[in-house]
């Protein structure tokens, strides 16, 4: 690790150092400036572009497994494929199409429905189908991972981006991956080398994402354990009074125009939430916001009453506006601690209360329902100790998070440098 953190800190050196200019040993080319050693290269030069292929008309997919495994655009992720939800081709059917396979040596890229996704093939997938809404990009030439990296770099993905917004359902045309243009070293020592440096940044970043996932997992473990008095915290031994949720928890239920507030106030959506995280991912300001909203205090816990939304909320920390498909849940002063309330929104025992809804069309949460869930509640002096260790927890998987913010943003900085040979790798 202290190695990677030393490669990590010249990188950062080194972007500080650069220059529009062509400096001496590059020149300028199509796709910009490279070295005067590296070349200009059509996806179609160094490897062969082909199509997948979907099942004949007639045939579905199953779920239970047969020898000849099927990849979907929706079971891809960036740089790989998910084993999770695979279905199968049945064995009547798969020689029909056994010639439109991608193997472990290959790149996928899709095409159609949520185009440019590009990856492996995982080992046990080696040899699948693969739909017709991507493409399989074989025979390569060229070290495969620095082809990888290349064609999610900033210049292929802008590319793609464009393609993105023309129609309501773009497609990546095979001609057009043919004609993808990189910068590419003449030497795989070289290619081999920036693969390898990109590739200790993407352990770095799967790292702490099994971390994060860790982490998150036991935060539920405790709170399953804290929550319910299963585990008492050292030094409190006072019974838990069993209460209604509407005996100690209201909403704030105040509507407001945003016109009639400062402009300057915060103004959260659904969409500004993140789901199952308990953070806010942005806001706007009440000048942009259209429809009556609710009104919230400092210390209310926003709770999303949609039923997708359920796993949408937050702990406020100011004062502000929210949408009406938000609840501003007030603890009860004396009564519920803000953070103990935070922790039992969270609980699976209250969404599960919550899917109790009303509405066909959007359903949402029903208070009448919700005042009367009932749960146990110890002293204020416990909550407040329980909310301490859940909120150090939550920091903690924070601070976890804004680290792999920094190294993804690291990553991008790195590719784009090495990718185009602006930093030369020994």
């Amino acid at each position: 690790m202290g190695e990677f953190a030393t490669r990590i800190d010249e990188f950062k050196a080194e972007f500080v150092k650069r220059t529009d200019d062509v400096p001496a040993g590059y020149k300028q080319s199509e796709v910009g400036v490279i070295p005067e050693d590296w070349e200009v290269k059509r996806i179609e030069e160094i490897a062969s572009v082909t199509n997948g292929k979907r099942l004949p008309l007639g045939s579905s997919l199953v779920k239970n497994p047969t020898p000849y495994p099927y990849i979907r655009v929706t079971d891809m992720g960036s740089g790989t494929v998910s084993l999770s939800d695979i279905l199968f081709v049945p064995e009547s059917v798969f020689p029909t199409i056994r010639q439109y396979r991608i193997f472990r040596d290959d790149i996928f890229i899709s095409v159609a429905g949520t185009i440019g996704i590009v990856g492996r093939i995982p080992v046990e997938l080696d040899g699948a189908n693969l739909t017709e809404n991507a493409n399989r990009i074989t025979e390569i030439t060229c070290s495969r991972d620095f082809l990888l990296y290349a064609l999610n770099s900033t210049f292929i993905q802008k590319i793609i981006d464009s393609i993105r917004t023309v129609g309501a359902q773009p497609k990546l045309a095979l001609g057009r991956i043919r004609q993808f243009t990189i910068p590419i070293p003449q030497e795989k020592r070289e290619q081999r080398a920036i693969a390898e440096a990109l590739s200790d940044v993407d352990s770095l970043l799967e790292s702490l994402d099994a971390l994060i996932a860790k982490k998150r997992a036991i935060k539920q473990a405790a709170m399953q354990q804290l929550l319910t008095g299963e585990t008492r915290l050292p030094g409190f031994t006072k019974e838990w009074e069993p209460k209604l949720f509407g005996e100690v928890v209201s909403i704030r239920n105040e509507k407001v125009l945003p016109c009639h507030v400062d402009p300057g106030t915060i103004c959260v959506e659904l969409e500004h939430i993140a789901s199952g995280e308990g953070q806010l991912l942005r806001t706007i300001t009440s000048q942009d916001a259209v429809s009556s909203k609710y009104k919230f205090s400092s210390g209310d816990v926003l709770f999303g009453r949609l039923r997708p939304y359920l796993r949408k909320y937050c702990l406020t920390d100011c004062d502000g506006i929210c949408t009406t498909e938000i609840w501003p849940l007030v603890p009860r002063p004396g009564k519920m601690v803000s953070g103990f309330l935070f922790g039992l929104i969270q609980s699976e025992a209250f969404i599960e209360a919550a899917n109790v809804s009303y509405g066909t069309h959007m359903p949402r949460a029903d208070w009448g329902v919700m005042r009367e869930f009932d749960f146990l509640l110890p002293s204020p002096e416990e909550q407040t100790a329980i909310a301490a260790v859940l909120s150090d927890m939550d920091s903690e998987i924070t601070a976890l998070e804004q680290h792999r913010e920094k190294i993804r943003a690291i990553k991008q900085a790195m590719m784009q440098q090495l990718l185009t040979g602006r930093i030369r790798l020994v």
